[in-house]
């Protein structure tokens, strides 16, 4: 089974060092791919794109994020020629969030005509990647009218997709029950370790992941007993993993917010 991991742009030469660390540990256990975040109004842009190519130096595929958000067609139109340029193959094309008092996203609305773009100027050269929400977008006018636009995106040109994370996995079957009638593109779970509940319950919130009740209640529990968290987080992820696995998921990309340990322990964990 196919395994990726999510890196963003270190903003400290301390961070960079230790983002190497990260993924020399990761590297190891042979993934598809990394990605690497595109900061919200592309405030990450340049970091995106020389923590990519330090990737790509490393001898590993790496698949930039590009967001609508703030972007215009010639920034964009810069960007593929410079990834395209330095053996890039792989992208991940994504709306992104409105940054606070940013009304509009800039000239693409959203990401399925980032997509069309994309194709418009590059061909079939890079592999692109979407998102999917198996809880619904929470902008969308409802969940049929999300599988609408995630079906648009395919059509436009995505050749996978990676999912928002998610604790409850029936939720994802659902989903993929919804897309499989029309289109059989990969989707492929994203996978968020549990380590830190304030964290994580700030950004289930702000981008509309679910984060159960029961898991809530367990969380608030263990207080500030950060093993405890690491343990119970490690005991929900992995049984999340092991699950999708024997429903024949493609793949699971783990969001790793640079750290390599609580993802290896998962992996180690659903290997035994």
């Amino acid at each position: 089974m196919n395994i990726s991991f999510e890196f963003f742009p270190a903003k400290t030469e301390d961070g960079a060092a230790k983002l190497r660390q990260t993924r020399i540990e990761l590297a190891a256990r042979k993934p598809e791919f990394f990605s690497v975040t595109f900061g919200a109004g592309g405030t990450t842009q340049d970091g995106t794109l020389n923590t990519v190519l330090d990737i790509q130096a490393s001898g590993h595929e790496a698949a930039p994020h590009l967001s609508c958000v703030g972007s215009s067609k010639a920034n964009i139109r810069e960007l593929l020629a410079r990834y395209k340029n330095n053996g890039i193959r792989r992208i991940v094309a994504l709306r992104g969030d409105l940054p606070s008092g940013m009304l509009e996203t800039g000239e693409f609305r959203y990401a399925s005509e980032l997509v069309s773009f994309i194709r418009q100027e590059t061909g079939d050269h890079f592999f692109i990647e979407v998102a999917a929400y198996p809880e619904t977008h929470p902008q969308a006018k409802s969940p049929a009218a999300d599988v609408d636009a995630f079906v648009h995106k395919v059509q436009c040109g995505a050749n996978s997709a990676i999912t928002q994370y998610f604790y409850n996995a029936d939720a994802f079957l659902y989903f993929r029950d919804q897309v499989r009638q029309r289109t059989d593109i990969p989707l492929i779970p994203g996978i968020m370790p549990i380590t830190n509940y304030s964290q994580l319950a700030r950004f289930s919130d702000a981008c509309g992941a679910e984060l159960p009740r029961w898991i809530r209640n367990r969380l608030q529990h263990c207080g500030d007993d950060r093993e405890a968290i690491k343990a119970f987080g490690l005991d929900v992820v992995s049984a999340l993993c092991e699950r999708l696995i024997r429903e024949g998921v493609e793949g699971l990309h783990f969001y790793t917010m640079n750290n390599s340990q609580p993802t290896l322990a998962i992996l180690d964990r659903i290997a035994d």
